[in-house]
């Protein structure tokens, strides 16, 4: 019997072949621009939205995408050019964490339903329970992700680059800054109902560093980055199909960081012009 002869699985790769092309395409932007803290954020307000929806018995979904565009937008707000500094993200992180808890206590004290492994679900995601009606509006969502990053590449590497000269030139930056971190918010609460809030940093960063350690191309990079984050997703569904004992989102991030490890070694041993800098010569 194949992989695809089960439902289940069916959905799961066809959620989470959108999920991975999203993933891929804005985390190669959140690594160049230096942004990664704030995925890191977002995945605590992935946590703390979802349980919110929960306490109050709506679906976890609405939870989860209010709360992570809207905060990532409300970040870059606060910050410079629309874009989250540290100082902005350190304030939000821990409250909103400590938000997360209280949701996740008043979840399962006041609700005489509620179920006990919610809080797990969220924490490393549940892809293998999603519904087909789940799993395509999980792919149309990453579709419509993917589509509007194709769309800002190039203004928003330009502004990436050099964020000065791009604002000299025309280039709306602080609006193109809220529009990528609306996105980004988005992308978190996808990638959540794939890995889970504690894991979904390790999907969005890990395939866009491997794409830079192996190319200094951006388009090339972005390409990779893109292939990278649906190529390690699909390959720890497989994994965690063939080895039902090991939990699908804990296969995705193995799998993700064993390349991302590969592509370290790669750039030292085999690329050394890439890992040093040569020396001037006078």
């Amino acid at each position: 019997m194949t992989v695809f002869a089960h439902p289940f699985m069916q959905h799961a790769f066809l959620a989470g072949t959108g999920i991975g092309l999203a993933c891929g395409l804005v985390g190669y932007f959140l690594v160049l621009r230096a942004q990664v803290f704030t995925g890191d954020a977002l995945s605590h307000v992935a946590f703390t939205g979802a349980l919110a929806a929960l306490a109050f018995g709506i679906d976890p979904r609405i939870g989860l995408f209010t709360a992570t565009i809207g905060i990532a937008m409300l970040m870059g707000a606060l910050g410079r050019r629309g874009r989250a500094d540290d100082v902005v993200i350190g304030n939000v992180f821990a409250w909103i964490l400590g938000l997360g808890v209280f949701f996740l206590t008043l979840y399962t004290t006041t609700r005489s339903t509620a179920n006990g492994t919610a809080g797990v679900s969220v924490l490393f995601g549940s892809i293998f329970g999603l519904s087909a009606g789940q799993a395509t509006t999980a792919a149309w969502i990453a579709g419509g992700i993917a589509l509007m990053m194709v769309v800002i590449a190039r203004p928003l590497l330009f502004a990436s680059i050099d964020e000065t000269v791009a604002s000299a030139k025309g280039v709306p930056v602080g609006l193109l800054g809220l529009v990528f971190l609306a996105l980004v918010g988005a992308t978190a609460a996808e990638a959540a109902q794939a890995v889970g809030s504690l894991l979904l940093l390790g999907l969005i960063a890990a395939p866009a560093g491997t794409a830079l350690l192996l190319t200094d191309r951006p388009y090339r990079g972005l390409a990779i980055s893109a292939g990278l984050a649906v190529t390690e997703l699909w390959a720890g569904l497989a994994l965690s199909y063939a080895a039902p004992s090991i939990p699908p989102s804990f296969a995705i991030i193995a799998v993700a960081t064993a390349a991302y490890l590969t592509a370290t070694l790669y750039s030292r041993l085999g690329r050394p012009h890439l890992a040093r800098p040569v020396p001037a010569t006078s």
